[in-house]
């Protein structure tokens, strides 16, 4: 079994689900009493939300990046990132360790193209929903993907760093976002893609009626896949 590097704590709250998910998986396959073997560096939030409220890419990809180093020089065989905003660093990190980055967004492609759909809603930070670094792995799949409006888009943003993210989750967020999901449904989309860990938590995808693509279930299995080797 490999070991997983998980980069967590973008927030706690998805991050416990990430490590609830990946060791329930390995039981599924191993049976017994088998758990994952995982190391994990768990940042404060705050100082990482500082840098991107401040546009310091630099910084914070240099941030991430000494932490997955952390990990591989403690045997990590491969790095999560745990959530998707922080993907921004992904092609930083990279190119300066020696072990594989498991992409959010290629594995969500992955997904996507499985079912056959070629459009799709995109929910998430401002950040994973206007930047180009979600959006263009998904291109590079014949993807296409729809946003919501702008105003909706600050809405998502602030609820998730300031609600979500510390484990608030109210009835009416949760309808303002299924009112967002409907608009992208009526545009086109053929399925919705939950671009943040917290929203699975807000909106179990066992209540939707349409394709939902959870980035965090999908993260966490393709990190299982890889440690026991079952890629293809």
């Amino acid at each position: 079994m490999k070991t997983i590097g998980l980069i967590g704590g973008t927030s706690w709250v998805s991050t416990a689900d990430y490590y609830r998910i990946i060791n329930q998986l390995t039981n599924k396959y191993l049976g017994g009493i088998n758990s994952a073997q995982l190391l994990m560096c768990s940042v404060n939030y705050v100082d990482f939300k500082a840098l991107v409220d401040a546009g310091a890419w630099d910084k914070f990809n240099n941030e991430v990046t000494l932490r997955a180093q952390k990990l591989e020089q403690a045997g990590a065989d491969c790095i999560l990132l745990c959530a998707n905003t922080m993907h921004m660093a992904a092609e930083t990190v990279e190119q300066n360790t020696g072990i594989p980055v498991l992409h959010i967004a290629e594995v969500t492609a992955k997904a996507i193209t499985a079912k056959g759909l070629t459009k799709v809603g995109l929910l998430g930070t401002k950040f994973t929903m206007e930047k180009d670094f979600f959006k263009d792995r998904l291109k590079k799949y014949g993807v296409e993907t729809l946003i919501p409006e702008a105003e909706a888009r600050q809405f998502m943003h602030t609820t998730i760093f300031d609600e979500m993210g510390v484990g608030i989750f109210t009835p009416a967020t949760k309808a303002r976002y299924l009112e967002e999901i409907n608009k992208l449904l009526q545009a086109g989309a053929q399925g919705i893609i939950f671009g943040c860990t917290e929203i699975p938590l807000l909106i179990p995808t066992a209540e939707c009626n349409f394709p939902v693509f959870d980035t965090l279930e999908l993260h966490a299995q393709s990190a299982v896949a890889f440690a026991l080797d079952l890629l293809a």
